[in-house]
């Protein structure tokens, strides 16, 4: 297969996990009916995003793989022979969770999962408390393996992933066919306007540098709405005017070229599933053009397994 027919679903929060359901079922069924062979779904797709504050509560969130989330994904992917991407809240043992995505395959198998491996501690997203990230396996590919599927490999990572080239560049040396990001990120609504402007500009401008820099397509689903700060929700006793807080997510989800061009966006506010097509076969021609896997010198990159570089020698 070299054409790909690609949807990337892009949707506020749900109240509750049955509308959430209802809205997946209905529009994963019309992407299919479109020609989509790959679904992308945002990152935890199933919940509000939770992570805003560190609460014991929302463990309660999580379930098993295989579970009914991944039930529910494969009925669909069998039903539409497409190849899905979800996201979701992973209960691996008592006390021990995972940001996980995971991808069915054609004929609604659980081709494999990708547990998230760089975790964010920032304010609004505080997923450091929930998360445990991703193993480092003892395989040659150390928690970056592709997932083999019937429409090819897919390098899947998340979110906070994709702020990381490294991530990117070890998912395409392992053979990936395209990169996929679930994602979810949005705006303080304190920040100006200018500040919503830099942000954003920088979240695209990295994931098309990595779709550049290894000649890869690229997937990047994101959440849309205002959620608001489940601490504005407790408080019941605060004043009507007061401004709530929490996170307007900026969807704006995007599917990109091996050479960064931009073949379909949403806008911040809509919920949608955007459709394109992606030449998997261009990607040897790019790279034949552009050939940065042969000039890499990976006899002088040593130094990239350091946490920091410090100075060589007491004596400067």
């Amino acid at each position: 297969m070299t054409q790909l027919t690609i949807a990337a679903i892009q949707h506020k929060c749900f109240s509750t996990p049955q509308q959430t359901t209802n809205h997946l079922q209905k529009t994963i069924a019309n992407s299919a009916k479109a020609g989509a062979k790959l679904i992308v779904l945002q990152e935890l797709h199933n919940t509000p995003y939770f992570c805003q504050q560190e609460t014991v509560d929302a463990f309660d969130l999580a379930e098993s793989i295989p579970g009914p989330s991944t039930d529910f994904l494969s009925a669909m992917a069998k039903e539409h022979q497409c190849v899905i991407v979800g996201s979701l809240f992973e209960k691996r043992a008592v006390g021990l969770y995972h940001n996980t995505a995971v991808v069915l395959d054609c004929d609604g198998t659980l081709a494999g999962r990708y547990r998230k491996m760089h975790i964010p501690d920032d304010p609004g997203f505080y997923e450091k408390f929930y998360f445990t990230p991703g193993d480092v396996t003892e395989d040659e590919f150390n928690g970056f393996k592709p997932i083999q599927t019937r429409i090819g490999k897919i390098g899947v990572l998340v979110c906070w992933d994709q702020w990381f080239p490294e991530a990117a560049r070890l998912m395409a040396l392992a053979g990936a066919d395209i990169l996929v990001y679930p994602t979810a990120i949005g705006w303080d609504p304190q920040d100006s306007k200018e500040e919503k402007h830099r942000q954003l500009d920088a979240w695209t401008t990295i994931q098309r540098s990595h779709a550049i820099a290894n000649s890869l397509p690229l997937v990047s689903c994101n959440r849309t709405g205002f959620e608001v700060d489940s601490q504005d929700i407790k408080q019941k006793s605060a004043p009507k005017n007061k401004h709530a807080t929490g996170i307007q997510f900026w969807g704006n989800s995007f599917i990109c070229g091996q050479q960064g061009e931009i073949l379909t966006q949403s806008s911040v506010n809509s919920e949608e599933a955007i459709i394109t097509k992606v030449d998997l076969k261009k990607t040897e021609e790019t790279r034949r053009i552009w050939p940065y896997f042969r000039d890499r010198r990976v006899d002088a990159y040593q130094n990239l397994s350091k946490r920091f570089i410090d100075s060589a020698s007491k004596k400067d």
